[in-house]
């Protein structure tokens, strides 16, 4: 599976969600589980795209001088960039839980919607393997 049909399986994921813990429990908790869904989501998503285009960077077919200044570059922003969006992330959650205008326990949930979904896509295609095998 793509990363992209992964990352829509978890709108749908983070969708099915918000909604069950709309009717099973409230509407703060499914508000709480939107927001922690959609920081995973979205930082998901960003990680992407920063790892496509520093692998990218690491296709040069020359092993010069430049190109390799230019690779250590390359790897030097994917961090800063790594540890400055791990620390806006930070920040915003302890603004968030702060503010008390979130429930916890549905903050958590959502910010486990990507990893619900990488579970269910590695289920899936395990799934398929070993019925594939028994053929």
């Amino acid at each position: 599976m793509s990363l992209r049909k992964m990352q829509v399986l978890s709108w749908v994921c983070l969708l099915i969600l918000c909604g069950g813990s709309w009717v099973f429990f409230s509407w703060e908790i499914a508000w709480a589980v939107a927001v922690g869904g959609v920081i995973s989501i979205v930082s998901f998503m960003l990680t992407h795209q920063d790892v496509a285009r520093f692998m990218k960077s690491l296709d040069s077919s020359e092993e010069g001088q430049e190109e390799k200044k230019a690779l250590k570059v390359g790897k030097a922003r994917y961090i800063i960039k790594f540890w400055l969006r791990l620390a806006i992330i930070g920040l915003v959650l302890l603004m968030l839980i702060k503010s008390g205008k979130v429930n916890i326990f549905g903050l958590l949930v959502g910010l486990s919607t990507v990893v619900f979904t990488i579970t269910l896509t590695t289920v899936g295609a395990a799934g398929r393997y070993i019925i594939s095998s028994r053929r």
